[in-house]
């Protein structure tokens, strides 16, 4: 998805600092510290490695991790992969930063399982290491996790879905993201719960890599296999978008139902605008934030930020279910990203 509204200042600054190359690491903003977390120049520094900085989401995410550490008076420093994937550029980031004496990560893992030995080795240094948005496997592996809960953001949908249904016997599509990777593992079985079926009873599932002409071809596909699906589960509203175009062409957008997950402002308006039936919203800039002042605090005191905190997700729809806990897409629109 693409920004629909002009950037703030904030991330234009975090921008120009972080230069060109995906995986330069820069430093933003000033500010100063005290007690042991200061550095020799006594600044204390953060640091948010992401696994993109051009995907809206993490966009918003920097601009949530600058906009607190300039409240907070500490040095941001930002780095991201090349691409969503980049285990590499992330284990390079995580030691150039621990390098320059950063007192806490903040890191949306592109491997869970492959940036492990590096946080280890971070946090044998006495780096605070806190994982965003995505678990790390073991999720012990860092020292606390602020994300969204990914298995309730499918549990609402899928509880939409059943609701919307209304009795109707459903055929369902699940368009996943990639094998092994958690956040689409949790939702995809988040949805099933919440609608009360399993994976047999899902006639068609398809992997798009959260992309929306991915998701147009999965979607094709899965008409093909099964044209009288008639509820669609995504993982993502690219993937979404992506499947309206192949219902559009078979003139089936009126007739089936379209749920997903994510809350950008993109999809957040195609919710407004009836192409996807409900979307389960997330947050990002809330959970930059959080770990921001998660280091800032381990910074004056040395309390260490640990398990899971849970940064919220809101079912958004215009066309409201009774049973469902939902807000409008007003409410969607004051609240979305990208």
């Amino acid at each position: 998805m693409s920004r629909t509204s002009r950037l703030p200042s904030s991330f234009l600054r975090a921008a120009a600092c972080a230069g060109i190359a995906a995986l330069t690491l820069t430093a933003c903003g000033s500010g100063s510290g005290s007690g042991s977390a200061s550095t020799g120049s006594g600044e204390v520094k953060v640091g948010l490695i992401t696994k993109t900085d051009t995907n809206p989401f993490f966009v918003k995410m920097k601009e949530g991790a600058e906009k607190t550490a300039k409240a907070e008076g500490v040095k941001l420093m930002t780095a991201a992969g090349k691409f969503d994937g980049d285990n590499a550029g992330q284990v390079t980031a995580i030691e150039n930063m621990v390098a320059a004496g950063v007192k806490g990560i903040l890191i949306t893992p592109s491997d869970s399982k492959a940036i492990v030995p590096a946080i280890e080795k971070a946090k044998a240094k006495g780096v605070l290491v806190i994982a965003l948005d995505t678990p790390t496997e073991p999720e012990s592996a860092v020292d606390a996790l602020f994300a969204t809960d990914n298995l309730k953001a499918g549990e609402l949908i899928g509880e939409y879905a059943k609701a919307a249904m209304k009795g109707k016997t459903a055929k369902i599509a699940a368009l996943d993201l990639a094998p092994g990777v958690s956040v689409g593992i949790q939702r995809h079985n988040g949805f099933l719960k919440g609608f009360g079926v399993t994976d047999k009873d899902v006639a068609c599932a398809q992997d798009t890599g959260g992309d929306q002409s991915k998701g147009q071809t999965a979607m094709e596909n899965c008409l093909q296999k099964e044209p009288g699906i008639n509820v669609v589960y995504t993982i993502n509203e690219p993937a979404a978008l992506g499947a309206y175009t192949a219902l559009k062409a078979k003139g089936r957008e009126k007739d089936v139902l379209i749920v997903s997950v994510d809350g950008g402002c993109t999809g957040t308006k195609a919710v407004k605008d009836g192409k996807i039936a409900a979307t389960s919203q997330q947050y990002p800039l809330k959970m930059a934030a959080e770990g921001v002042k998660a280091v800032v605090t381990y910074a004056k005191d040395g309390k260490k930020a640990s398990g899971y905190t849970d940064t919220g997700v809101t079912l958004i729809t215009d066309k409201a279910q009774d049973g469902v806990a939902s807000k409008d897409t007003a409410y969607g629109l004051d609240n979305c990203w990208g």
